[in-house]
């Protein structure tokens, strides 16, 4: 029996990511405002060899104190099995929770739930430039989720979720359900995308990219009335969640509380978001009455704010008519400026950037706001890191095709 007391709480965090492989130091990038957005070469379909794009730099292949199967060879897997695989190891790392010690009981009630997107595309690509022959065929290796449960030794229920940007913090609010309802007591949450040719090409020729390349690093501005579109990134960004009662019996750290969860829908255009902010609002308000919080208990808002003309302004109407008055007060910026946008792992690296803001009492920049868009009027917090007390913070994802998400994490009592 779950009581009802018990919290959701965060107790292992494992990233591979282009600002950083750990909280440490993806929180010292933030902190600093250092941008992991450069020219990249990722492969291509066409002439161009360089990209703007925020790519992972390195993999930590170590993995100190993190177990897997002896029959896992990173340095033969996918770059994608690398970002779901290796952070979720040191998560579970991070929690203090050893699967290899774990009993057969135990290992069943630890889930898995990873937000990823086309998880195939870098596959098709691979076949498509060999003859196609290869990705359908009864020899293939299972679903990346439940290939990731089985290195890892954990055989609780498993999921894909697939929300667009939205999909690691709908993988996120699906596991406090479970953890909420008893079915398990652990679970390895999280997202992870990858760059590659098709999605690049996709996302230009719907121009959602921006097309600045003068200067990678000043690419990406959210809320700037010069922007042009966002810089796609990559990477991987797991946490172990837990129940309370649990994570204390174990004396384990706890980097925060998830607190409260909102969700909505209004599709209306593949990237285009609806023009009424009514259901990105309503994913906001729901999130802080599960919290049972107000608008004025909130320290810092990390918005989705992805660099994109209408996207940007959307929000930011959407955040004034969901916190009211409150709204001009509230610290807000987006990590998007310097991490680039991880698609499919968008909303759990920007949950580890409110989890930075709470453990360190600073609100990460919106570097290379310039000049505030008229049409985004909030409390914004350009190009420096500012020291404020943060016990509460909010985390909006808003995905292309209409999935609007708001997470609530505050500070450990």
């Amino acid at each position: 029996m779950v009581s009802k007391s018990s919290q959701i709480v965060i107790t292992g965090i494992g990233a591979t990511t282009p600002l950083g492989n750990s909280f440490d130091a993806i929180g010292d990038a933030l902190q600093a405002g250092r941008s992991g957005i450069d020219w990249c070469d990722i492969g291509t379909f066409s002439r161009q060899q360089q990209h703007v794009v925020a790519q992972v730099q390195s993999v930590n292949l170590t993995m100190e104190n993190a177990v897997v199967s002896p029959s896992w060879r990173i340095d033969k897997s996918s770059r994608l099995e690398q970002f779901a695989i290796v952070p979720a190891a040191h998560a579970l790392a991070d929690a203090g929770i050893q699967p290899s010690s774990c009993t057969f009981e135990q290992k069943n009630r630890i889930g898995f739930i990873a937000g990823i997107g086309a998880e195939q595309l870098k596959d098709w690509e691979r076949d498509f430039l060999d003859g196609g022959h290869d990705v359908f065929h009864a020899k293939r290796q299972p679903s990346l989720v439940h290939r990731a449960a089985q290195i890892l030794d954990i055989h609780g229920p498993a999921a894909t979720v697939a929300a667009a940007c939205a999909s690691s913090g709908y993988a996120i609010a699906l596991g406090k359900t479970w953890l909420e309802t008893g079915l398990i007591d652990a679970c390895v949450v999280g997202g992870c995308d990858v760059l590659s040719p098709t999605a690049l090409a996709a996302f230009h020729n719907l121009r959602a990219l921006s097309r600045r390349d003068d200067n990678p690093k000043k690419a990406s501005r959210p809320f700037d009335q010069d922007r042009d579109g966002f810089v796609m990134g990559e990477g991987g960004v797991f946490f172990v969640l837990e129940r309370s009662d649990s994570a204390l019996s174990r004396q384990s750290k706890i980097y925060g509380v998830l607190a409260g969860v909102g969700m909505s829908s209004d599709a209306t255009h593949m990237v285009t978001p609806c023009s009424d902010p009514v259901q990105a609002s309503r994913a906001i308000t729901e999130a802080l009455a599960d919290a049972r919080l107000s608008p004025a208990d909130v320290d810092y808002i990390n918005a989705h704010a992805a660099s994109t003309p209408v996207g940007d302004a959307a929000e930011a109407g959407a955040i004034r008519d969901a916190f009211g008055a409150a709204a001009m007060k509230i610290p807000t910026s987006s990590t998007k400026s310097m991490s680039g946008h991880l698609i499919s792992g968008a909303a759990a690296f920007e949950a580890l950037a409110c989890l930075v803001a709470i453990q360190r009492n600073i609100i990460p920049p919106t570097i290379n706001l310039d000049t505030p868009d008229e049409d985004c009027l909030l409390r914004h917090v350009p190009h420096h890191s500012i020291s404020l007390p943060v016990r509460v913070t909010a985390s909006n994802s808003f995905g292309f095709g209409g999935s609007n998400l708001c997470l609530i994490l505050k500070e450990a009592a």
